[in-house]
């Protein structure tokens, strides 16, 4: 059984400060939402390139006929999906009455068929689906072995080999707790910045979806560096294949060099599937 761990978050404005801000509007539209990312350039607005946050950006401000600004709880890569993303926008206390109906229903119009407005909360003033989260959670989905993954195709690495996945879940171990995951990350994305992240749980289990064999690594912590989660992945695989043994993972992470651990595994197989946030922030939308 893997130690409850109590995360490091960083510095960071309070609710309160940022509320303080003049230039804050009355409250804050909390939307959870879903997509299939093989078709986007990854969540962040690009110009000229498909994303998620360009189509949710347009779809609000045609909604509320007004520009918005909004703030995601983590950001994905290009081909990855999300099951349970979260994007803030302050409101006026006038959008505010809106119904809920009519705004998922405006939502549901005009978001793209791969974008899928779940549920609407309202948040305090200051509320930033970013800052304000104490953990988020990824599932990274493989299919191994020779036959091809009908249902899981579109969202999991296909490997034709077969995965030690006990082997893989005693290397996960290591990666459990507050450690620099330099080794872990797009080396680019992590010059002159922090690496220092706290994984609260590092999975690998076998399950059965829609009748397919699927080994699942579920990774939670109060932040990710670029890439982390799919190096894991990659990391944790080539323990699986018999490459190499469960405690070269410990020593690849405390190498503190990218070269030092695996490959990065496929976006298609890493789904965004949780944030938690504060339970008294978040009310339902009425």
């Amino acid at each position: 059984m893997q130690p409850t761990i109590t995360a490091h978050v960083p510095e960071r404005p309070s609710i309160e400060e940022r509320a303080a801000d003049p230039s804050t509007l009355d409250a804050t539209l909390v939307l959870k939402l879903g997509y299939r990312g093989a078709d986007f350039c990854g969540f962040a607005a690009q110009p000229g390139r498909r994303t998620v946050a360009g189509e949710v950006v347009r779809s609000l401000e045609t909604l509320l006929r007004r520009e918005v600004d909004l703030t995601c709880a983590g950001r994905t890569d290009a081909g990855v999906h999300a099951i349970a993303q979260y994007v803030s926008v302050p409101v006026t206390a006038d959008e505010l009455a809106l119904p809920v109906r009519r705004l998922m229903h405006g939502l549901s119009a005009l978001l793209p068929d791969d974008i899928s407005p779940a549920v609407l909360y309202h948040a305090p003033k200051g509320f930033s689906a970013r800052f304000d989260a104490r953990s988020r959670s990824y599932r990274y989905r493989i299919v191994a072995g020779e036959a091809r993954p009908v249902l899981a195709w579109d969202h999991a690495w296909w490997l034709r080999s077969d995965l030690d996945v006990a082997a893989m879940g005693e290397a996960a171990s290591a990666l459990v707790g507050e450690h620099d995951f330099k080794s872990f990350c797009k080396a680019t994305s992590a010059e002159g910045r922090p690496t220092h992240r706290c994984v609260m749980r590092c999975d690998v289990s076998e399950q059965a979806e829609c009748g397919e064999r699927v080994i699942c690594i579920d990774v939670v912590g109060n932040a990710f560096l670029h890439s982390m989660v799919r190096t894991i992945a990659g990391t944790l695989v080539e323990v699986g294949r018999g490459h190499r043994s469960p405690a070269w993972v410990g020593e690849a992470l405390a190498a503190c060099d990218r070269k030092a651990a695996g490959p990065c595994a496929p976006a298609k197989g890493l789904t965004f599937v949780g944030v938690d946030y504060p339970q008294e922030l978040l009310a339902p939308w009425e």
